[in-house]
């Protein structure tokens, strides 16, 4: 996982852009939320999570649609695409990240093995938002541990390509 060095790095450039950060997790159960509350002073830049683990929490808390999730699955780049959003909309972040994903050991399936796992990123004001599909390897903590980083990273990305 990002040490404490990285994730402090990643505070100061969400103040450097007066930018506040909120999580919307499934198959980390708050992991990011945790990672990026360890470091003293984070209360200035982290505004909420949304640990969002059943269907029904992903739509009442997030406004994931009944439609999106019946098509495609809580493990797709259309869900995470509207956790994403959604979590921006209802707290008062400037940048947000998102997944969903099978953690294990069971609930995969042929097309969506063990450590698949989808994350999203969105930064209020701009349109594109970054989307990427994983297929991590190890137990359950480990993919869970895996997700935490790619999503630490990716907020780090979007910061520095606003400098």
């Amino acid at each position: 996982m990002m040490d404490e060095r990285k994730v402090s790095e990643l505070g100061e450039a969400l103040k450097k852009h007066k930018m506040m950060v909120v999580t919307a997790e499934s198959c980390t159960g708050g992991m990011i939320a945790e990672a990026l509350t360890s470091v003293a002073g984070s209360s200035s830049w982290f505004d909420r999570a949304y640990v969002t683990y059943s269907y029904e929490s992903k739509k009442e808390m997030l406004g994931v649609h009944e439609t999106t999730i019946q098509h495609h699955g809580s493990v797709s780049e259309e869900c995470v695409t509207e956790m994403v959003l959604g979590a921006l909309q209802q707290s008062h972040a400037q940048v947000s990240v998102a997944c969903s994903g099978i953690a294990g050991p069971g609930g995969g399936s042929p097309d969506k093995p063990v450590g698949t796992v989808w994350l999203a990123w969105a930064c209020q004001g701009q349109s594109d938002i970054k989307t990427r599909l994983m297929h991590f390897e190890g137990d359950r903590e480990a993919i869970r541990k895996q997700t935490t980083q790619v999503a630490l990273e990716g907020i780090l990305d979007i910061l520095e390509a606003r400098k």
